[in-house]
């Protein structure tokens, strides 16, 4: 081998290296595919949204995909696997939704390593199955291979929207409301809650387990609903809106994402943000602010998208949505607004996959 490579390849080894941590997820991909070229008139939209986006004859096509590792996105000490894989088609339907789209078929591929039998699988896909059934979504394909880290899920989901109701990120503009669907945080408590029962349980396997008073929580987090209900009540309303985004990472990363492409600002209401009781109840027990749980817990799967100030009289009074705010200029900033009246720098602190 020549020398010349071999002091080369040493010397590279000398080089300073970026920890993916340093960047997290969104910046990563953001770092990785900023060279990528689009090379078809058809593909309308590329890396950026919840979605990718391409022409049709008819409709335009959207797809999306999400990879979920064992050990790093769930635990199967408390995660069973029909829940898994319920859970998994709905990760990728909240992001079709979340385009204003309906979602038509998903591809499954799974990595998976020896000590799974047969019939965990049939569970896993049962949810799978499930999840097809309960949102008419057709599995049409996918692969398995081998693991030797457990068990990986790759799903893929297409579907197909109006080319006029197709809803980006980057549609809001300054003075639009910011709207948001169901309530948050419960999806964070509940894993708070599952995760305290798990080392209870390692400490004590004969001990009684104590989720009753936390079902909705623990429900959130191991089966939740993408929101399909939405989409179908956007139609009824005759709403189109104006930007739109799925809540997986919390709302103040999806705020922020909402108010990186369409170059605007926002103010948040920290009063307006909707909590279920049993949210606030369970924060004063596990001794937590439950604002910063809504902004930050992430997995619950709603919807947050903006509406100009006119069509506000088709979302006021509905209980699916509560008004949170409003969109700024872009050099206003993002920011909270507390229930004191001050105002608070918003920063993404969601949750991410790349924290070492």
């Amino acid at each position: 081998m020549n020398m010349d490579y071999i002091c080369t390849m040493l010397e590279n080894k000398n080089e300073s290296r970026t920890s993916l941590s340093e960047l997290g997820e969104f910046k990563l991909i953001e770092h990785l595919t900023r060279g990528a070229k689009i090379h078809h008139q058809s593909t309308l939209k590329g890396v950026g949204d919840d979605c990718a986006v391409i022409g049709g004859q008819e409709k335009l096509k959207v797809v999306t995909t999400d990879l979920l590792v064992e050990g790093i996105h769930f635990d199967l000490s408390y995660m069973p696997l029909k829940h898994l894989g319920y859970k998994a088609v709905m990760v990728n339907l909240s992001d079709v939704y979340a385009m204003n789209a309906n979602a038509k078929q998903i591809t499954v591929s799974i990595a998976v390593s020896n000590r799974f039998t047969l019939e965990a699988l049939e569970e896993l896909y049962a949810g799978i199955h499930l999840a097809c059934e309960m949102y008419e979504v057709d599995l049409v394909g996918g692969d398995t291979t081998s693991s030797n880290k457990g068990l990986l899920i790759s799903i893929t989901a297409l579907g197909e929207v109006e080319a006029e109701e197709c809803v980006y990120r980057s549609g809001a503009k300054p003075n639009d409301l910011l709207v948001v669907t169901g309530d948050l945080g419960a999806a964070y408590l509940g894993l708070q809650v599952l995760e305290r029962e798990r080392q209870v349980f390692e400490v004590n396997p004969n001990a009684q387990h104590e989720l009753d008073k936390y079902t909705y929580l623990v429900e959130r987090q191991l089966k939740p609903e993408a929101r399909k209900d939405i989409v179908r009540l956007f139609e009824d309303l005759e709403l189109v809106p104006n930007s739109m985004i799925d809540i997986s990472d919390g709302l103040s990363s999806e705020v922020l994402h909402l108010c990186k492409e369409s170059k605007v600002g926002c103010n948040v209401y920290e009063n307006k943000i909707p909590l279920d009781q049993q949210v606030i109840s369970t924060c004063e027990e596990f001794n937590l602010d439950s604002t910063t749980v809504a902004l930050s817990g992430g997995e619950d799967y709603e919807l947050l998208f903006t509406i100009g100030q006119n069509d506000y009289d088709k979302v006021k009074g509905n209980p699916n949505f509560t008004v949170i705010g409003h969109m700024t200029e872009q050099e206003e900033g993002v920011h909270l607004i507390t229930r004191a009246g001050e105002k608070v720098e918003m920063i993404a602190q969601g949750w991410n996959s790349l924290k070492e």
